[in-house]
């Protein structure tokens, strides 16, 4: 078959079709929430977790060990969580709660909530590693010299700890962001994109249409715009990041 020229055919309809608009929008959402959410918690269970607590290499262990699983895994794992008749929604009808227990991954309006949860679950153990490094990084005559002088828990956290720890800042938050544009096992495995185009990313449907539909140059075309778009923001974020840290 001799081929057809179709020039920028391809990249129109994927600024056109409504299922790849919504995938774009799905994308930077799961991508700037997981962000979010992630280097908050991982923050916080560092901070928790460096410290003398008997326990704390215990529950280092647990809280990284989803983050050693294939997202494959995960994702059937905690689809069975949330299905309707699933261990979540019985727990919470066993403890009165009735009113609570939802469709999660069959309610548009939730759907992607739920996909953000999972995602954040398993791989906030690594935020707080990465955290944790930092922190152990960090001279402690300069925490003890603020306590000295009087600071609060709350000032040396945000003058002295959090300015030293933007280099891991940096780091967590340039791999989640970019883990979150080509999100694909966990979406692929939980709705399969549904319902409807509530959990679509251009991941998935760069699948889909390479090796569903067979249309591998309108895949391709996704491919490429993923590819800038994973670039962009990842420069983006680098520099405003880096401009942020300092050397203790």
């Amino acid at each position: 078959m001799a081929p057809n020229f179709i020039g920028v055919a391809n990249f129109v309809e994927l600024v056109t079709a409504a299922e790849a608009i919504a995938a774009l929008q799905n994308t930077v959402i799961v991508a700037f929430s997981t962000t979010a959410v992630q280097t908050v918690f991982g923050l916080a269970l560092a901070l928790a977790l460096h410290s003398t607590l008997a326990s704390r290499n215990l529950l280092r262990t647990l809280f990284f060990a989803p983050a050693l699983l294939p997202p494959v895994v995960i994702g059937f794992l905690w689809k069975y969580i949330l299905t309707p008749d699933g261990p979540l929604n019985d727990v919470l009808r066993s403890i009165g709660l009735d009113g609570l227990a939802r469709s999660w991954l069959g309610d548009s309006s939730l759907a992607l909530g739920s996909v953000i949860a999972v995602v954040v679950w398993q791989h906030v153990g690594l935020t707080m590693v990465i955290y944790l490094a930092g922190l152990q990084g960090i001279p402690e005559e300069l925490r003890e010299a603020a306590e000295i002088d009087g600071a609060s828990w709350w000032r040396r956290l945000w003058h002295v700890t959090l300015p030293l720890l933007m280099p891991a800042t940096t780091i967590t938050m340039s791999l989640t962001l970019i883990s979150g544009l080509k999100l694909f096992d966990q979406v692929f495995v939980m709705t399969g994109g549904g319902p409807g185009y509530a959990t679509q990313t251009l991941s998935l449907i760069m699948y889909k249409e390479a090796f569903v539909s067979g249309r591998y140059g309108y895949s391709t075309a996704i491919a490429l715009v993923l590819t800038m778009i994973v670039f962009a923001f990842a420069m983006i974020q680098l520099r405003a990041l880096r401009r942020f840290e300092v050397q203790p």
